[in-house]
């Protein structure tokens, strides 16, 4: 009975010992577990980016050459040929259409004709003449016979040139049967066919340059200044990706009765065959110096008798308070000019109750 006695309270003894064992574990585990899952206060940030502090503006417009000629024969006749159709490549010197040259052939025999028989008269004026003068020094003839010799040689002379200025000039006619282009460019018209009689000047090819493209856009009125002075970029549709340098050459004098916009052309000088005449363009516009800023809720400004302040926070969870240069306060948003990182991340909500020292857990990222 001792024994068992003794027995019996070893065992209750060990019991005891086993369960405060296991009370301590597990009271440590506890302890460790509250730690771990303390990973620090929930925050919500919000990331800095800078920016214009006038945004871009953005119109839509369409790529145009810079120059467009009507192009017509410099003679009436009809049509023989047409060589071109729209959208056909031109080169300099190419021919584009042809006109009949039957009658300007005849025209240029004429010519040659009267060249010829001015040439005649002339070399028997001119032998009357002289014969008159030799008369006149040995007596034998008159000063009226001799000016009249003089004169008859004088009118021959000017009907010999003029009959070779017709000359020249249906050699010029029978060139301008053939309508050449003269410069590289595009067709973008055809308003004559085969077999249509055309007058003097009448536009019969249309062709585009493309050595020189702009884009076309309509800007409001509001927006003049930015445009005259501004800087200017031009993007494709096509290709959003590439940007093209764009400069304003030209502006309307007065608004469009019905949009009150005006008629903005900017030069592509960097323009290359990718700039395909017709094509959608988006032209951005800003200001040519502006101030970078950030905007921020105000909630996230930190001011308490010192100066504007942020909190920074970093990846390990660290809270940093920096100043920064407030440039205006907004209805909602404070405008920050310097100070702080462009990409930096800061705490929007709380800022008068966080603590430097504690760390702090991001729950949200805003982007503003």
């Amino acid at each position: 009975m001792f024994a068992r006695s003794i027995f019996a309270s070893y065992y209750r003894l060990l019991a005891g010992a086993a369960i405060a064992l296991v009370a301590f574990t597990l009271v440590g585990c506890n302890e460790k577990s509250a730690q771990k899952a303390d990973p620090g206060r929930p925050v919500l940030v919000v990331t800095v980016h800078y920016a214009p502090e006038s945004p871009s503006r953005s119109f839509v417009g369409t790529i145009r050459p810079r120059i467009e000629t009507d192009m017509g024969f410099r003679v009436p006749g009809k049509v023989a040929k047409r060589l071109v159709e729209v959208g056909q490549s031109v080169e300099p010197g190419q021919p584009l259409a042809t006109l009949d040259e039957v009658d300007l052939k005849l025209q240029a025999e004429q010519a040659r004709a009267e060249f010829s028989a001015a040439t005649g008269v002339l070399a028997q004026a001119a032998a009357s003449e002289q014969r008159a003068k030799d008369l006149r020094a040995k007596g034998w003839t008159t000063d009226a016979q001799l000016d009249a010799a003089r004169a008859a040689a004088d009118e021959a002379r000017a009907r010999l040139e003029r009959a070779e200025r017709s000359v020249d000039l249906t050699k010029n006619s029978l060139s301008y049967a053939t309508l050449l282009a003269d410069g590289r460019g595009i067709v973008t018209a055809t308003l004559i066919e085969p077999g249509q009689v055309v007058a003097l000047g009448q536009t019969a090819i249309r062709v585009a340059r493309i050595a020189e493209k702009e884009a076309v856009v309509a800007i409001p009125e509001t927006l003049l200044g930015r445009a005259r002075d501004g800087a200017a970029q031009v993007t494709l549709w096509s290709d959003p990706d590439r940007k093209y340098a764009a400069k304003l050459r030209e502006i309307a004098p007065s608004a469009d009765p019905a949009t009150r916009t005006y008629l903005a052309k900017f030069s592509l000088p960097e323009a290359d065959d990718k700039v395909s005449l017709g094509m959608t363009a988006t032209l951005m516009l800003s200001d040519a110096e502006t101030t970078r800023v950030a905007r921020l809720p105000l909630s996230a400004l930190f001011s308490q008798g010192g100066a504007p302040s942020l909190y920074v926070v970093d990846n390990d969870g660290e809270v940093t308070l920096k100043p920064v240069a407030v440039k205006a306060y907004e209805s909602s948003d404070v405008v920050i000019a310097g100070g702080i990182d462009e990409g930096a991340r800061v705490v929007v909500l709380g800022v008068q109750k966080l603590d430097p020292a504690q760390k702090v857990r991001v729950v949200s990222s805003l982007s503003f």
